[in-house]
């Protein structure tokens, strides 16, 4: 009976069983052999026949393989040794066809007349068994070189599947370069392990089992701004297997592999380098491709869960790990912040796209330096930030936003000679119960922060149910559906009300074009509701653009009559309209297609929209000059930089805000302001139109003050424009009767 030694470490899974076989073969082959032993190729014996006895032939074999291994003889093909006792030990050594040792053979036999028989003689005979053993062996040898190939294979693969996977089920970034990490040390066997992503304060470190993290971090602060730099400086993988004689490696009593975190093929994001102990096995190439394949799924993370600009959160990023700490469960308060930076359209159009973006650059690294680690901060757009700040009630968030809020007030800089203040509106909003907590979280926030730029900005607004002004932006959230409608089914319409002379301006007919709409029930929307949830939702700039073609097709048929009566029909521009680039042009080309005589049409720009879109305003109102189109500065006085700007802008009328003619009777103030308005539009050469004119009080005082025009309801409301057109187009009807008849 044949019978198995154990195999321990050895690295052949041989069968003890399917070598019985060449066994037998050698015992018909030598019937005098007492004692066969069959050792693998690092001297382990894998079978062995029955009756074996004696230390002799196993100290031989392992000898014989000791000496082997340590370099003997090359070439040799085995020996033979007396025994005590009249026997002979004869060791036969196999090896495959590049002459490496797979294996030996070991024979004890009884001598002949106390004479041994000749190593040739055996060799000879056992040849043909001899060669079918040395053949399985490199068979069994090739087989489990394969197997362990394969398993090292299976093991890299789970490796990299793992790096994939953890990032797509968690979406935790810095958890996954932890398990990242981690994995690499496990599975190549190192002593410590970090990626370093200085960019993104991202500084992972992880020991493997039996390095203190003290260790890990020691050698990680005497390495790592030298890892960084020679990484930046050559953008390639750096491998060093022995110990450094000179430079900031020397005694750093490890094996290095540094690995580049790129972006794209140029710009090095950081590095993933790994230490391994001095007397473990050399990073070899295959370790080496390794890492450099998770080196560039974690550059793909970082360009996918991180913005490029500021190095903050993508929305997609923030919404997904925001959701993991949600689900999570731990704690009951978690607040979002959401964050606008104020008036960056007027830096873009004043000083340029590129300081907008170095002021978005600079409000992400405030919002940075602000948050703790456990909080999460994202640029979810433009101009736009969210934070998340898990465990934390409204207070705190209040507190947290003021802090930002006064930081960013501190961060004004000079460029091209002009100081350029930033600012922003901030929204809060606490995060309540159900799987859609987060979005109903994000967009109370939102319009939280809208109620602060309705209420001046820079400043710090919570979203509360029964304010105002944020239940004005939840109306305008139910209306906008219904504008959309109104603009495919054409459920807009046009009224006129008339603007009349005062001080001896000519009597032409004059008209305000004013829009209203209807619901889809027939019923009439409130003006200052649609015309509210149209520019809060950019639907502005189409419905402007319909009113002009509306107003040039329904004017044209009566163009030639019109023309005559000198009437003109003034029509509003909305500030969204200006900062629309295309809108000028849509404009120009409109009215240059148009056929109408471009005299009876003006056009209307409040003077706040005006001011927030200069550069834009400005060329906007040149062309409509050019054109030969009156241009009106609406709500004249309403802003805050009107001297400053008027003389910039191209206009023909100041349109008084209504604020100062409302109270001209009543208030000094506003007496004195109209006054000084009515001076300086005189000395520019500007007429001038009073808004709100709601008595014979009013239009006296106006009318003494020495204004152009009146408008309002003392003088006539506003009537459906067909009725003025058709009024209009009655023969012989003079313009102090055409008044009286729209004014009815």
């Amino acid at each position: 009976m044949q019978t198995a030694m154990a195999l321990g470490d050895a690295p052949l899974p041989v069968s003890a069983t399917s070598l019985d076989p060449y066994g037998q073969l050698i015992k018909m082959l030598l019937p005098r052999a007492q004692s066969i032993l069959f050792y693998d190729r690092m001297g382990v014996c894998i079978w062995q026949s029955d009756g074996v006895e004696g230390p002799d032939l196993l100290a031989l074999m392992q000898d014989a393989h000791a000496e082997e291994i340590a370099g003997g003889e090359a070439g040799t093909e085995g020996f033979s040794e007396r025994l005590p006792g009249g026997q002979t030990a004869y060791v036969f050594v196999l090896r495959d066809e590049s002459r490496d040792l797979i294996g030996s053979v070991g024979l004890v036999c009884r001598d002949t007349n106390n004479e041994s028989r000749p190593f040739s003689l055996l060799q000879a005979l056992l040849r043909p068994a001899l060669l079918c053993l040395q053949r399985e062996l490199a068979s069994q040898s090739s087989i489990g070189n394969l197997q362990r190939s394969l398993s090292v294979r299976d093991r890299d693969l789970e490796l990299l599947l793992g790096a994939t996977q953890d990032e797509a089920s968690t979406g935790d970034a810095t958890d996954d370069f932890a398990r990242l990490v981690q994995g690499c040390i496990d599975h190549l066997g190192c002593a410590v392990g970090a990626l370093l992503i200085p960019d993104k304060n991202i500084a992972v470190c992880r020991t493997g089992d039996g390095t203190p993290p003290s260790s890990g971090a020691e050698v990680l602060t005497r390495t790592h701004r030298h890892l960084i730099g020679w990484t930046q400086l050559h953008r390639q993988t750096m491998t060093s297997n022995a110990l450094a004689s000179s430079g900031p490696l020397a005694n750093v009593r490890y094996k290095v592999l540094s690995c580049p975190v790129m972006h794209g093929a140029q710009r090095v994001l950081g590095v993933l380098v790994l230490f391994k102990p001095l007397q473990g096995a050399d990073f070899d190439l295959r370790q080496v491709r390794i890492v450099e394949l998770l080196a560039r799924r974690v550059a793909y993370i970082l360009m996918n869960a991180y913005d490029p600009t500021t190095g903050l959160l993508t929305r997609p990023a923030f919404e997904k790990r925001a959701h993991a700490v949600l689900a999570a469960g731990q704690g009951n308060n978690h607040c979002v912040v959401y964050v606008d930076i104020d008036r960056l359209h007027v830096l873009n159009e004043n000083l340029g796209m590129h300081v907008g973006d170095e002021v978005i650059v600079r409000v992400a690294e405030a919002i940075r330096r602000s948050v703790t680690p456990r909080m999460l901060a994202s640029r979810i757009s433009g101009d736009r930030f969210a934070l998340l700040l898990p465990d934390a009630n409204v207070d705190r968030a209040q507190d947290l936003a003021e802090r930002l809020r006064d930081a960013l007030e501190r961060l004004a800089f000079v460029r091209d000679r002009q100081t350029v203040d930033i600012t922003a509106s901030f929204g809060i909003a606490a995060v309540m119960g159900g799987h859609l907590s987060l979005s109903h979280a994000l967009a109370s926030a939102e319009i939280a922060c809208k109620a602060a730029k309705d209420r001046g900005r820079n400043r710090v607004e919570i979203y509360a149910d029964g304010d105002q002004s944020i239940v004005r932006r939840y109306t305008d959230l139910t209306l906008v559906g219904t504008v959309r409608s109104a603009l495919l089914d054409q459920r807009f319409r046009l009224e006129a009300q008339p603007i009349v002379p005062l001080n001896g301006a000519p009597p032409h007919p004059k008209y305000e074009l004013l829009l209203r709409m209807t619901d889809e029930a027939g019923n009439s929307v409130p003006p200052d509701k649609f015309l509210s949830a149209a520019e809060r939702y950019q639907l502005a700039p189409a419905i402007d653009r319909w009113v002009v073609r509306r107003v040039i097709e329904t004017l044209k048929p009566l163009a030639e009559r019109l023309q005559q009566l000198h009437a003109c029909f003034a029509v509003n521009i909305s500030g969204q309209s200006l900062g629309d680039a295309d809108f000028a042009t849509f404009m120009e080309s409109t009215l240059r297609e148009s056929g109408l005589p471009l005299e009876l049409l003006s056009f209307e720009v409040t003077e706040t929209a005006a001011v927030a879109n200069i550069v834009r305003a400005e060329a906007l109102l040149r062309r409509l000059r050019e054109l030969g189109c009156p241009v009106a500065l609406d709500d004249f006085g309403r802003g805050l930089s009107s001297l400053t700007y008027l003389k910039t802008l191209p206009v023909t009328y100041l349109k008084i805000d209504g604020s100062f003619v409302r109270d001209v009777v009543t208030d000094e103030r506003s007496h004195a302001m109209l006054s000084a308005i009515v001076q300086l539009a005189r000395a520019m050469g500007l007429e001038t139109v009073a808004e709100c004119v709601e008595s014979d009080a009013i239009r006296q005082a106006i009318q003494d003050l020495g204004v152009s025009y009146g408008q309002g309801f003392s003088i006539g409301r506003p009537v459906p424009l067909d009725k003025v057109l058709g009024a209009l187009d009655t023969a012989n009807i003079s313009p102090r009767e055409l008044l009286t008849v729209v004014s009815k």
